[in-house]
């Protein structure tokens, strides 16, 4: 890198980051999860109860569980912490707690009662961090990013955990190859030490187009990938100094909240008067204002994106000799650098240049890549007009399983609900419909009313109005069956639930 326009140099304090004694404290990496992301850009595949953390978008593993696989085989100077700490919304508790499971790690689920951006949940998780009187070294990681080569941001995080546990708030920066509109610029300073760091100069703003040339052109300014690494004591203190509010308010959530693990629940009108902010405007732009918080910048060279919308999948993703993006049934025909996604049906497209298709069960969108940004304001609009789309997928998960609302119409709608083993929904009643279940595969043990039974493939049972029911799986394989609703309203909230194994009553 060039650093010959570099005027500031770094100060004493900076220059004490170079990695040298390792105070006692720090002996281990803690990674921290946020997960509070919604993607509203990459809809129809993300939605708000199902956001893109959730979704395989490059590979058939979710975006969180590549986050939580990233540090797989790690052999850094620093041991990774065996619980992870994942901050999350509380609708997304049990898809976010089966995925971290299912990438093969074990996590403290934080769950915020409300967003309030990337601050207050990255101070949550280093107070949690700092429980028993621990002050591990933070490697904090949205759970939306993708990153292609797990060495290399293991070779990074190794680098940027030497300086912070000599008291730096490092950030990882990505040397750009483009001028990007969409991402915020960190500026480099002057070279510091043997780890190949350097001195954080500044943050700076999603530029407009020609600033973000300049940028590049300068080599002196860096994407900002939003992975930090520092002290969870550090981070503390420095939100405590710069915002002291954002600091008493999550203080006192985490004081007043309580366990239900794996999940930990802030108290909820504490975390309301906590105001909302991101890392970057809270402490990263603020830096300078206070020389006990050394800023320090660590390369990024793993293949990094934030995946923020439908062009930046086509971006890293891997293409055809016509620059063409593939995923499920898709047939080019003609076609040059498109991106089309199938969730389901065959898609065919034919003479195109630039555009994206992306089909689920119930949403296509058809956009020219170059407007890909331009979808958040789509979902907007439907959001204003209540549509159905915005928030789920017709396929709906639960922490019991999943149903798919497979036909409606006029005071009928049909599910196919898959139950896992072991797994039982709500004892549950309705006040607007009657249920008819039919079961196609395992074997179900139903409650209705006083009675008690089991049915199996091909056997059926009538739920009436009003009656209190419920559904179990009592097997070692999912449970399949056909549910038809039918009466004057069918709504998911027509439902009264006297008990649940999840805590939704």
């Amino acid at each position: 890198m060039n650093t010959a326009h570099a005027t500031r140099a770094p100060s004493a304090e900076q220059q004490a980051a170079v990695p040298g004694k390792r105070p006692a404290l720090a002996r281990h990496i803690q990674p921290v999860v946020l997960a509070g992301g919604s993607g509203t850009r990459l809809w129809p595949l993300s939605r708000e109860h199902y956001p893109k953390q959730m979704v395989g978008l490059l590979t058939n593993d979710s975006l969180l569980e590549s986050t939580v696989q990233r540090l797989d085989g790690f052999s850094g100077a620093f041991a990774i912490a065996d619980e992870w700490i994942l901050v999350c919304g509380e609708n997304h508790r049990f898809m976010s707690a089966e995925l971290v499971q299912r990438g093969g790690r074990a996590a403290r689920i934080v769950l915020e009662p409300d967003p309030r951006n990337t601050a207050p949940a990255l101070t949550i998780a280093a107070l949690a961090a700092t429980e028993g009187e621990q002050d591990p070294i933070l490697a904090v990681m949205p759970a939306d990013h993708a990153v292609t080569d797990n060495e290399a941001f293991q070779l990074a995080l190794s680098k940027a955990a030497a300086y912070a546990s000599d008291g730096a708030i490092v950030a990882l920066g990505v040397i750009p190859h483009r001028a990007e509109t969409g991402y915020g610029y960190i500026r480099v300073g002057v070279a510091l030490g043997r780890e190949g760091g350097y001195v954080l100069d500044r943050f700076v703003e999603k530029p407009h187009r020609e600033l973000a040339e300049q940028y590049v052109r300068s080599e002196e300014y860096w994407w900002n990938s939003g992975i930090f690494v520092m002290r969870a004591s550090v981070w503390l203190g420095a939100i405590k100094a710069l915002r002291p509010d954002i600091f008493e308010a999550c203080a006192d959530a985490y004081r007043g909240g309580t366990s239900d693990a794996p999940f930990f629940r802030l108290d909820a009108t504490a975390f309301d008067r906590c105001p909302a902010d991101s890392i970057d405007y809270a402490v990263m732009e603020r830096l300078n204002e206070d020389a006990r918080f050394p800023g320090v910048v660590v390369p990024l060279d793993a293949g990094w994106s934030d995946i923020g919308s439908w062009d930046a999948i086509w971006e890293i993703m891997p293409k055809d000799d016509e620059g063409n993006v593939a995923r499920g049934r898709v047939v080019f025909e003609q076609s040059t650098d498109s991106l089309a996604h199938s969730e389901g049906r065959l898609i065919a497209c034919i003479g195109l240049r630039g555009v994206v298709v992306i089909e689920t069960a119930d949403a296509v969108l058809v956009a020219d890549k170059q407007y890909a940004q331009q979808v958040k304001a789509v979902v907007g609009r439907l959001k204003s007009e209540h549509g159905a789309e915005v928030s789920d997928h017709r396929k709906v998960h639960r922490p019991w399983g999943c149903y798919d609302s497979v036909d409606n119409g006029e005071r009928f709608q049909v599910k196919r609900i898959i139950v896992n083993p072991g797994a039982s929904l709500s004892l549950q009643m309705h006040y607007h419909r009657a249920e008819h279940w039919v079961v196609v595969r395992g074997t179900a043990k139903v409650t209705c009313g006083e009675k008690s039974f089991l049915l199996t493939e091909n056997q059926s049972t009538f739920i009436p109005l009003g009656t209190t029911h419920r559904l179990e799986n009592p097997g070692k394989t999912p449970l399949e069956i056909i549910e038809v609703q039918s009466g004057a309203y069918l709504g998911e909230d027509d439902i009264v639930r006297f008990e649940d194994r999840f805590g939704r009553v």
